[in-house]
């Protein structure tokens, strides 16, 4: 947050002398000024959502800049509000989530982040192309937005100009013109001892290449079945197809934060509503019955919606334990898969 806030400050200083209420923010109705002051404003209001951990609507408060303030005294607003973001998310309790509409009605600290550090690169850019200055962001912040808050999206060979294409504001070859727009922060699924957290395809790429996906994990976690799913949602990532709803969860343990395992959907549901779901633990949380709840808890979310008529699961034949979940989870057995035991479960 901190380097996105210095590096767009720095380039929109050179123009402060200007006439920025006179002048059309690139693409935006807004002048540039307004555009600079709404800057503020989310910053602050996303430090304020996720510091009092709103948790059904907007916190009612909004920023107000003094009339005499001047451009530079605007960017000065914006560095502040910017730091007060950060502080706000480096001191956020692992776990916590405040409101936020789009589209599963919550973020987390990192959601919260990175929607600022997109609001901070993409309006310095209206403004900057209003105001006919060179801008462009480290790729690396580029690509950390994209691949937190924008899963939905195929990634393009340079994040920049993918990022201003994803929020209409750019062209890239072969893609047609973006009109409308929404970022995606993560579903969570509540569990009574566990929390489902929707993994972002940058912590799938971490984990599928031996890291820890930002979490931290009871000992031997994450366990090989955890990795081979991040990798495929890397690779539906990648080729433009993952449904990030219809992806990956974490097991967070509630009583301390601790990851024990994943679970997840092998894709979205088929045109018979059907989705077949999987999921892995480390070997030191088997035997405490957090499978079972995974189980029910992201059956419960799955089959309460309208486009669902079924939920599939296969299991290897001598893997006792894993049957024993799906059947204390209603799962009822079906004709095998691939010589795998099935088992499916209805509404």
């Amino acid at each position: 947050m901190e380097r996105a806030v210095a590096d767009a400050v720095a380039v929109l200083r050179t123009a402060t002398d200007r006439d920025w209420d006179g002048t059309r923010a690139g693409r935006l109705e807004w002048s540039c000024r307004h555009t600079a002051e709404h800057i503020a404003s989310d910053l602050i209001a996303y430090a304020g959502q996720l510091a009092g951990r709103a948790q059904h609507a907007y916190v009612p408060f909004e920023i107000t800049l003094d009339e005499d303030a001047g451009n530079a005294d605007v960017l000065d607003v914006i560095e502040t509000t910017g730091a007060l973001l950060a502080a706000a998310v480096r001191t956020a309790p692992p776990g916590v989530r405040a409101f936020h509409p789009y589209p599963f009605r919550s973020a987390g600290p990192e959601g919260f982040a990175t929607m600022g550090i997109a609001e901070v690169l993409l309006h310095t850019h209206d403004i900057a192309t209003g105001l006919g200055l060179s801008y462009e962001p480290p790729a690396d912040l580029c690509e950390g937005v994209l691949t937190r808050i924008f899963p939905h999206v195929r990634p393009g060979e340079t994040a920049w100009p993918t990022l201003l294409w994803a929020t209409g504001r750019g062209e890239l070859p072969g893609r047609a013109p973006v009109a409308e727009w929404r970022w995606n922060n993560t579903l969570v699924v509540p569990a009574e001892r566990l929390t489902l957290e929707g993994v972002t395809p940058a912590a799938a790429l971490d984990l599928s290449a031996g890291g820890d996906g930002g979490l931290r994990w009871v000992e031997g976690g994450p366990f090989t079945g955890t990795r081979e799913a991040a990798g495929m949602i890397t690779k539906a990532y990648l080729d433009g197809v993952h449904r990030p709803e219809w992806g990956m969860f974490a097991l967070v343990r509630r009583e301390d934060g601790r990851a024990v395992g994943a679970i997840g959907f092998h894709g979205a549901p088929d045109e018979d509503g059907r989705a077949e779901i999987g999921y892995d633990l480390a070997e030191s949380a088997r035997g405490r019955g957090y499978a079972t709840e995974a189980v029910r808890a992201l059956s419960a979310w799955a089959l309460a919606r309208d486009d669902v008529r079924a939920l599939l699961a296969t299991v290897e034949r001598d893997n006792v334990p894993s049957q024993r979940v799906l059947a204390r989870a209603g799962f009822v057995q079906v004709p095998d898969v691939d010589d795998l035991f099935a088992y499916e479960l209805r509404p």
